[in-house]
């Protein structure tokens, strides 16, 4: 029997439905073995598939709507520089990538998005007919394959992402851009409604934050890029992914910044209380398509959509091992344990390190760039 095809998108975020993004890739990968820190490259969608196949099922199961495919930092001249991959191609990689997230997604209904980032070439030569070169490279890779929407992710200068809007609305296929920029700015200082309103201008049908700070500084920065739409008299649906990890110093240029990146970032890992405030505050602030980068593990996506399950009108797969705001603890044998059986208790929680020396915030590499 031929599969249905799934809503699109846009005919979900245009009822008005939450949609669930999925997690954080590299970072998960890199822990388990299967990525290599410092590029970042993405080459275990042809070298490790088994191990990009199970956290693509692990987010699906969480919950995702949307699975993406795993080709961050997947343009020619960044695989170039990193020397990770002498004897592979970017398109090897994105169409290997595209399979993956693709086999995954038709097990649930969930969307398969085909995602771009930043590349070398726009901080190298600011040349614009290089840079659209090399995202109508990795576009025409996607369209090969079976891919439901575009992404353009982490890139740090709105212009960069406008010419990857460009080429992609050539496609006809809808396309999400995200940045990854604080409540300052981009790097160029553009403020972050202005970011929203080029993007908007661009073609991009979805616009919002991921990565480089956690989601209480991006749900601030969402709410900056609605503000600069309202005013501008535009509209687009909002979407939010940043870390899942605690960033309170709010630094201009994001975690990569502090001295805990990338190696001991787990003493700042959110708790799956803390992911449920967050999608009840992005969600409140009018962001329909809710999800996770770098830290969010599968459980963080089930705790968004256990958050939005009265919204969606369902609960994710995996909440069947889960019960809601500790209610298993209820017949755990010590009672000290019982007493942690109820929602007022892990709301209220300040959660330990374990670590007496350890201080609550770092300073980072630009604090000099840090607004009060």
């Amino acid at each position: 029997m031929e599969r249905k095809k799934p809503r699109g998108i846009l005919e979900r975020l245009n009822a008005g439905e939450v949609v669930v993004g999925d997690g954080g890739y590299v970072m998960q990968l890199e822990r388990r073995g299967y990525v290599k820190a410092g590029h970042w490259t993405p080459e275990a969608a042809v070298e490790h598939p088994e191990a990009v196949r199970q956290l693509h099922r692990e987010f699906l199961r969480a919950g995702a709507n949307v699975i993406q495919t795993f080709t961050f930092y997947c343009s020619e001249d960044k695989l170039e520089i990193s020397g990770n991959v002498p004897n592979l191609s970017g398109a090897q990689i994105n169409e290997a990538a595209c399979d993956l997230a693709r086999e995954v997604a038709n097990e649930g209904e969930a969307l398969v998005a085909g995602c771009v980032s930043m590349t070398p070439c726009y901080v190298d030569t600011h040349n614009k007919t290089e840079v659209k070169a090399i995202f109508k490279k990795q576009m025409d890779d996607f369209l090969k394959k079976e891919i439901d929407f575009f992404i353009v992710e982490f890139v740090d200068h709105v212009e960069e992402a406008v010419w990857a809007v460009e080429v992609l609305k050539t496609s006809g296929k809808p396309v999400g851009a995200t940045l990854c920029i604080s409540p300052h700015g981009d790097k160029d200082g553009v403020p972050p409604g202005e970011c929203a309103v080029r993007l908007v201008k661009a073609g991009a049908d979805i616009v919002g934050i991921n990565c480089h700070l956690d989601p209480v500084t991006c749900v601030g920065t969402v709410k900056l890029m609605k503000e600069g739409l309202e005013k501008a008299g535009l509209k687009a649906h909002l979407m939010i992914q940043p870390l899942g990890f605690h960033t309170p110093e709010c630094n201009f240029g994001g975690y990569t910044s502090l001295p805990e990146y990338p190696f001991a970032m787990e003493s700042r890992a959110m708790t799956r209380w803390d992911i449920h405030h967050y999608a009840r505050e992005a969600y409140n602030a009018g962001i329909r398509y809710i999800g996770g980068c770098c830290g969010f593990e599968p459980y963080h996506i089930r705790a968004i959509a256990e958050e939005m399950a009265a919204e969606r009108g369902f609960l994710p797969p995996a909440s069947e091992k889960h019960g809601p705001w500790g209610a298993p603890l209820e017949r755990h044998a010590k009672p000290c344990v019982r007493a942690r059986s109820h929602r007022e208790f892990w709301e209220n929680l300040l959660p330990a390190s374990g670590r007496p020396k350890c201080p609550s915030m770092a300073t980072a590499a630009d604090a000099q760039l840090k607004t009060k």
